[in-house]
């Protein structure tokens, strides 16, 4: 089974061919530079898509584009789809699509949304995610664009509100090994909220934080002054590559992972969500929790460098 990589040679993209690889699961890089490509594709070019479709059995999408017919031309053919997206009505989009894909694939959804369900099937209530993110590393122009878009945008609360991004803040006690100073975190549009609020039924709520608390501040402070935003540093303000996610469950319990490099992290759940989904293929829209369990990525051994805590 053949998996191609679109932006196989960006920041998340070559980690995954390269875990890939060493799991014998053959995978090529795709994108539109020749020296660095396996194939030459552009995404925005159908009859490129097309061509560089051939032979291929899964598709995960590394390369930032957020476009449904992307996902369709694939699905289309039988080749199943699978999206590192966080952009929550792109991924709605996605669920609608009635062929193969899996959605939420990640650090961010993806860890947080299995760390949440592990919650919500033990404690049936409101469950808050945070997300901690080392602005020290390098993420790529996609993860920082992704960012910076969400400033001055609203989204559903589960109560019916509307929220700003960047607004809302929310203290977390984290793991010491997490290496974290304690400064709250703010709420961001993360698509798995929505997904497991509709599904369960219950609030579930993102918050983002950066390792820096001066980023972060930024960030609260950019959102409410759109004249600002198109000076936003290229690089934010870190010294770090660390990352944690966190639930905290109605009874105020915890679950928590840790680690080093968001970037691989992300890969590193990819490329056991490629592994499971070749050993379990699916025929329809399927969230990443339908198709692994918390205890799938803890006892991987992908993601030894992880380090889970719970409370």
């Amino acid at each position: 089974m053949a998996v191609l990589v679109l932006g196989g040679y960006g920041t998340v993209g070559a980690h995954l061919v390269r875990l890939l690889r060493a799991e014998g699961i053959p995978a090529e890089a795709a994108g539109r530079d020749a020296a660095r490509a396996d194939r030459v594709v552009d995404v925005s070019d159908g009859a490129s898509v097309d061509a560089a479709l051939a032979e291929t059995s899964v598709v995960v999408n590394c390369v930032g584009a957020e476009d449904v017919q992307l996902a369709r031309t694939c699905a289309e053919r039988g080749i199943t789809f699978v999206d590192i997206s966080a952009t929550s009505d792109y991924v709605r989009s996605l669920e609608d699509i009635d062929r193969p894909a899996v959605l939420g694939v990640g650090l961010a959804p993806g860890l947080t949304t299995l760390l949440a369900v592990d919650a919500l099937e033990q404690h049936r209530g409101p469950v808050d995610i945070m997300i901690g993110l080392g602005s020290g590393e390098t993420h790529g122009p996609a993860a920082t664009a992704w960012t910076y878009r969400l400033l001055g945008q609203r989204f559903p609360d589960a109560d019916g509100t509307s929220i700003r991004n960047f607004t809302g803040r929310q203290s977390f006690s984290l793991p010491e090994a997490a290496g974290y100073r304690p400064f709250p975190a703010v709420r961001a549009d993360f698509a798995d909220q929505h997904r497991l609020t509709r599904e369960f039924g219950v609030p579930v709520r993102t918050y983002l934080r950066l390792d820096s608390r001066l980023a972060t501040l930024g960030l609260a402070a950019l959102t409410w002054a759109p004249a600002l935003q198109s000076r936003a540093p290229a690089h934010m303000p870190g010294s770090s590559d660390r990352w944690v996610a966190l639930t905290r469950a109605a009874d105020g319990s915890t679950r928590s992972a840790s680690g080093r490099g968001q970037s691989l992290a992300t890969a590193v759940v990819a490329a056991i969500t490629v592994r499971t989904l070749i050993r379990n293929p699916v025929s329809e829209p399927t969230w990443i929790h339908q198709l692994l369990a918390l205890d799938d990525i803890r006892r991987d051994s992908l993601a030894a460098e992880f380090r889970f805590d719970q409370s």
